[in-house]
């Protein structure tokens, strides 16, 4: 008696290997997809609260920019910014609309801007931050 496996055996194995594969790739691209759009929601949130922070604790005007490619905390009269971190574009999310600019005043509230929303989508994974004028962020799923 030979051990080892017949040419059919093989095949029929790499067949359902195959099979198997084929369904669980695009379900774990589309993980992956939705994992990169929140955690891009996520950093916005963290970029609002720390502008809103930041202006409060240096007792002076502080504008938040998102763009697409970089979020930016710079205060009121400073040449350099106080804050920067990439975007989410660097991880393959998009950014729908121009880059916006959010002002807070000393006190935390945002000046100018009522509200706010950024929608970001990769694939068929979307969310949207919405930002409030008294600083409540909230990170909805897109329809």
């Amino acid at each position: 008696m030979r051990w080892g496996f017949t040419l059919v055996e093989a095949a029929l194995t790499l067949a359902v290997a195959g099979l198997l594969l084929g369904i669980a790739v695009p379900r774990f691209t589309a993980l992956k997809q939705g994992v990169s759009v929140e955690q891009a929601a996520y950093d916005i949130a963290a970029a609002h609260r720390r502008a809103r922070t930041t202006a409060i604790v240096y007792g002076r005007p502080a504008i938040l920019s998102v763009a697409a490619q970089t979020l930016r905390i710079t205060l009121v009269g400073a040449q350099q910014p106080h804050w920067t971190r990439p975007g989410p574009s660097t991880e393959g999310v998009a950014l729908a609309g121009p880059p916006r600019e959010l002002t807070f005043s000393p006190l935390g509230v945002t000046t100018g801007l009522s509200n706010a929303s950024f929608y970001l989508s990769l694939g068929s994974a979307s969310r949207t931050v919405v930002v409030s004028r008294l600083g409540r962020v909230r990170i909805a799923r897109s329809p």
